[in-house]
């Protein structure tokens, strides 16, 4: 890399659709979290985020970022066409920026300048029923194209990279797996706070976690039957705390009606970052058995606030999770009763797995995830 290419300015632009206030979820934070450090840091590149909606001042992290709303706003198949092969191209037409980073999954096929696009994962290929059938039929068309369109891609586990790899025949030297991270607030709790927590949320009660939303590739079905196998096994006063927003996963509901200790399912939307951690912070422990992720954010959550994890055995999650947790298989009810049923039965199982979680989540910061996705832009520059 040439001592005339550091010297040089670059102007970047940057898709940040998903930079929502009050609305940051998994591609967001990964989005806020990165470009926060990674404007911040380099304060001699210009940056010019490219909005589809009109946008809080605080997502202007510093002095060289430029905000601009884009029309339409991008939120259905015919509007993401809309915007990322027409709006987009003409914009980029007339900023004629050195790079154009995408880091939601989409790219224009039609942009005239490199681009870098973050593949989260490509969990739509595997389920893409889980997902509306114009929706599903748009990712499965476009994805591959993109991959093969953008100059470099970025992914959050090395699972997602060989994926990609197997599924879109891509060379792996074009890859660069990228981490997530996790916020600083989340923390260990002291005992007088965890004891404030659950006063709050669960009635003073003991609860198993699970943070994201209610829809299908959650395994939210199994997740509710194995609590209520577990409970059948273990009565007491243990609750089930779900955060996240409701897809409308009637299914879900439907189980969760017929639960014996349906009484014992606590449900939340979607919190603040802070009740979020605390929430966290003062459970027993995390549940988490997705089907598939393209690498598992509340994981590396729970182990930043001292809290012992039951993760899934499949896709990206023995990655992220490491020996720092329990592993169930997601499609059997009775492995992930009994995996619960270890966690709370064991209390000195759970406190090997918080050791294990301190060394495991040195792994996983976002300021190695800024780090790590801006050589993958710099590489897409040279």
């Amino acid at each position: 890399m040439s001592l005339k290419f550091y010297l040089s300015i670059m102007n970047i632009a940057v898709n940040t659709r998903f930079l929502i206030k009050d609305r940051l979820e998994g591609i967001g934070w990964f989005t806020y979290e990165s470009l926060k450090r990674i404007t911040q840091q380099h304060p001699e590149h210009h940056f010019i985020f490219l909005f589809d909606r009109p946008f809080p001042e605080e997502f202007i992290f510093s002095s060289n970022v430029t905000g601009k709303i884009l029309f339409p706003p991008a939120r259905h198949p015919l509007l993401w066409y809309w915007w990322f092969e027409w709006t987009i191209p003409a914009v980029l037409n007339k900023l004629r920026p050195d790079i154009f980073l995408s880091t939601d999954g989409y790219l224009s096929l039609s942009a005239p300048c490199r681009q870098v696009i973050v593949l989260h994962d490509l969990a739509f290929e595997h389920f893409p029923d889980h997902i509306n059938q114009l929706a599903s039929t748009y990712y499965r068309y476009f994805t591959p194209k993109f991959a093969h369109k953008a100059n470099r891609i970025a992914t959050v586990s090395e699972f997602s990279k060989q994926d990609i790899v197997k599924l879109y025949k891509i060379d792996p030297e074009k890859i660069d797996v990228v981490y997530n991270g996790s916020h600083e607030s989340f923390q260990p709790l002291g005992l007088e706070e965890r004891k404030k927590v659950k006063k709050e949320f669960s009635s003073g009660f003991d609860y198993l976690i699970y943070v994201g939303a209610l829809q299908p590739r959650k395994n939210i079905i199994n997740l509710f039957l194995a609590f209520d196998e577990f409970k059948s096994r273990n009565p007491g006063d243990l609750k089930l705390v779900t955060v996240g927003r409701n897809w409308s996963y009637s299914e879900a509901l439907k189980v969760h009606s017929s639960m014996q200790f349906k009484d014992d399912v606590i449900f939340l939307n979607h919190l603040s970052r802070t009740d979020l951690s605390r929430l966290i912070g003062a459970s027993l422990a995390l549940v988490y058995v997705s089907l598939f992720e393209g690498f598992g954010i509340p994981i590396i959550e729970a182990m930043n606030c001292d809290v012992p994890v039951l993760s899934s055995n499949a896709s990206s999650m023995p990655e992220v999770t490491g020996d720092a947790g329990l592993l169930a298989d997601p499609y059997s009810v009775t492995d992930i009763a009994n995996k619960m049923e270890q966690l709370y039965c064991d209390e000195r199982l759970r406190a090997e797995l918080i050791e294990k979680g301190k060394i495991q989540r040195q792994k996983f910061t976002w300021q190695r995830t800024a780090d790590e996705l801006w050589k993958c832009i710099i590489t897409a520059a040279t």
